[in-house]
């Protein structure tokens, strides 16, 4: 469905924004890309829906590619980027019809298409779209990227401060669409949202750390990983950690550590004698079960081991 080849992109000043990016989407997949910001997500994207030119490479979409075929990809894709851009003076359901306008249809007739969105904007149809809350924001703009009936949705952040309960609604809306047979596109930076995609990649500077499904990836986690609590600072142990031979990784997780060692043989016990020799105490160490977000955290740093 979406075929993007070798693709690199830099923007004035230097700024290289894509490294040699290559990647398969399949029909009526929900493929995510996450990394944070600054990783080079919103670049991919506006390059997809042919508002970007890449430097070098190609992007199919749909079999058509999206320097020549721009247009027709315009009208098979529909586009959510990463900031509102709707128009905030004119109302919900001005809205809808000013971007159904642009595609040559009407609310009307594509309403079965955003209805179980709409519904829950209707009660706000006159209300200014730049009076309404973040969430709802969110579910104006998915429906003006919908109202033309688009086989492609492309979602640059969209749950990007939004509150808990409309990022979880926002992805229930898209679990739907995908059961309907449209193809998914989204980026984001919460880690946590992965496991609510068929695939993704992990994208930093540019660059694609790994690829596969959520559970591919975390299988793929080369090491043993532990949990270190400490009832003192954890800021200055995090530091000593970093400093020892034995540990490949150490790394700030909420209230803990998560420390990788580089001997696959090491274990707890050897981790708490390293800890025991130094001034810290009370230390609790748990082996655990690695999350998307440490494998993130563990390619970025050899990512960034191998440009030292």
């Amino acid at each position: 469905m979406i075929k993007i080849s070798n693709v690199s992109k830099s923007y004035p000043g230097g700024v290289v924004a894509l490294k040699d990016i290559s990647l398969h989407i399949n029909k009526a997949e929900l493929y995510g890309c996450l990394g944070p910001d600054g990783a080079g997500k919103s670049t991919l994207f506006r390059i997809i829906v042919s508002l970007l030119i890449p430097d070098v490479g190609s992007v199919e979409v749909n079999k058509l590619d999206a320097v020549a075929h721009y247009k027709q990809i315009r009208s098979i894709v529909g586009y959510m980027p990463g900031r509102f851009s709707l128009y905030t003076d004119l109302s919900v359901k001005e809205n809808i019809n000013f971007f159904a306008s642009i595609f040559n249809t009407t609310f009307e007739k594509n309403y079965h298409i955003i209805k179980d969105i709409y519904d829950q904007l209707a009660p706000f149809a006159d209300r200014p779209a730049g009076k309404l809350s973040g969430g709802m924001k969110q579910k104006l703009a998915l429906c003006c990227a919908l109202i033309h009936n688009p086989e492609i949705l492309v979602l640059d952040e969209p749950t990007t401060g939004v509150d808990a309960v409309s990022r979880i609604e926002f992805w229930q809306i898209l679990t739907s669409l995908k059961a309907s047979g449209m193809t998914i596109v989204v980026s984001t930076p919460y880690m946590d949202e992965a496991s609510l995609c068929d695939r993704v990649s992990l994208i930093q500077s540019g660059e694609i750390l790994s690829s596969g499904t959520p559970n591919q990836i975390i299988r793929s986690f080369p090491a043993t990983l532990f949990s270190v609590k400490c009832k003192q600072s954890i800021y200055p142990l995090v530091e000593m950690l970093r400093q020892k031979k034995e540990i490949s990784s150490a790394f700030l997780f909420g209230q803990e550590i998560h420390v990788v060692s580089k001997d696959p043989g090491f274990s707890a016990k050897n981790l708490g004698e390293i800890i025991s020799q130094t001034s810290f105490k009370e230390i609790s160490i748990d082996q655990i079960t690695p999350t998307i977000e440490d494998c993130f955290m563990l390619l970025t740093d050899q990512s960034n081991a191998n440009y030292d």
